[in-house]
């Protein structure tokens, strides 16, 4: 449903458009990796039911928010999906699940296995009720090492993957990439593993169990570009790609503010020196002769940018560099993300009305399909708010309850 000034209201229902309409979900996910992956498949057309405990996700409580429960981070990790409030330890609650699951088909969580054997929703249980559910846990360590079972956070998996070593490398101190880019990550795999797994059950009328560990999977996005010498048996040298640790990478200061650029080809070295006044620098400086030699170099790759850039604005260099063909771009800082002319002729940002929260503002689903496009169909529900909508007559009074319990994770 269409609002004034085209924003999409959230008050209406709309039909699925995306190519895992008729999918229903059964989310029990918490926190960011997991509600990330399930918003991924509402936003392509899946049905997804959020439930919660009296608490709440944890989410909920996090950042300025107008209403109790409706904070920025789970405001935009919850849209397409519709909350219950249920008790799993109450035998009856855990009924009207199982209720749920018989129609399902998917059933995703990130509680700890040990939690889930507790409540009686291990893998068995459930496929007993359906037995083509996909059932996916999200776990912090994989069921066949020695840390199974152990709480894990974003924090915890970025010092075990190596990317907080990766800037103790590079700056002499380890520290956090200041986003959750383990959650986010994983949460890909999360969502990436649930739809293969429905395409084997189409092919084959087979559910399965998926288990998608956090570190395993960031320890193998990390070396899939910093293996290095360590790809070959004996290691051929040392791990790491030289070009992403150098000091001088950048992004570089300009005149009037600071600008991102690769100068990575053979073309682009040559377009760049000739800008400058010096168009035989490859032929004449050997470090510069060679994409290996350049990689080798790298920390003097970055000095040699670093000197020149300061000449002009960020501006006049973008227009240069793009003439040349050399990719570039300036340096956003988070509010000018919105007025980024290129996200803004692509319409990324969308301000819709939310029934209670009033207006908000969403990055829509980045992903073009020609016949079946993902959509936003509502935003992110408030605590419990369908569950007389899907348990008819089910009395609810959660809306008011601060968090009082916490799902474990």
């Amino acid at each position: 449903m269409r609002s004034e000034g085209g924003a999409i209201s959230a008050s209406g229902s709309q039909k699925a458009s995306g190519p895992l309409a008729g999918v229903r979900v059964i989310d029990l996910t918490t926190v960011v990796m997991g509600p990330s992956a399930t918003q991924i498949l509402g936003d392509l057309g899946a049905d997804v039911i959020k439930v919660e405990s009296a608490g709440g996700d944890s989410m909920r409580w996090v950042g300025p928010n107008r209403s109790d429960g409706m904070g920025p981070l789970y405001l935009q990790a919850n849209r397409n999906k519709r909350s219950v409030v249920l008790d799993l330890k109450n035998a009856k609650d855990r009924e009207a699940l199982l209720s749920l699951v018989s129609d399902a088909d998917v059933f995703v969580s990130n509680m700890r296995p040990q939690a889930m054997a507790r409540l009686g929703l291990g893998y068995d249980a459930i496929s007993a009720v359906n037995p083509e559910i996909i059932y996916c846990l999200a776990v912090g360590y994989g069921s066949d090492g020695p840390n199974a079972g152990q709480a894990v956070y974003d924090d915890l998996t970025q010092a075990a993957c190596g990317i907080a070593g990766l800037f103790g490398a590079i700056d002499g101190v380890p520290r956090y990439a200041p986003v959750n880019i383990c959650d986010r990550v994983v949460g890909l795999y999360l969502a990436i593993s649930i739809i293969s797994a429905l395409h084997h059950r189409a092919v084959t009328g087979e559910g399965q169990e998926i288990e998608v560990p956090m570190l395993e999977t960031m320890v193998q996005f990390v070396l899939a570009d910093h293996m290095g010498g360590g790809a070959f048996v004996p290691p051929l040298g040392d791990m790491g790609y030289k070009r992403l640790m150098s000091r001088v990478r950048g992004p570089y200061p300009t005149k009037d503010g600071h600008l991102a650029l690769v100068v990575y080809t053979d073309k682009h070295w040559r377009a760049f020196s000739a800008m400058i006044g010096q168009p035989d620098l490859l032929d004449t400086d050997p470090r510069f002769k060679t994409q290996e030699t350049r990689t080798q170099y790298a920390e003097d790759m970055g000095r040699y940018l670093e000197q020149y850039l300061p000449q002009k604005t960020t501006g006049e260099w973008i227009a240069a560099l793009r003439a040349a063909d050399i990719p570039a771009y300036a340096v956003n800082r988070l509010e000018g993300l919105f007025e980024d002319p290129h996200l803004k002729a692509v319409k990324l940002f969308q301000e819709m009305d939310h029934p209670t929260e009033g207006r908000l503002k969403t990055a829509r689903f980045p992903v073009k399909f020609s016949k079946t496009p993902a959509s936003i169909r509502r935003l992110a529900p408030n605590l419990g708010e369908h569950t007389d909508e899907i348990f008819p007559g089910r009395a609810k009074d959660v809306t008011s309850k601060k968090m009082s319990e916490k799902i474990e994770e």
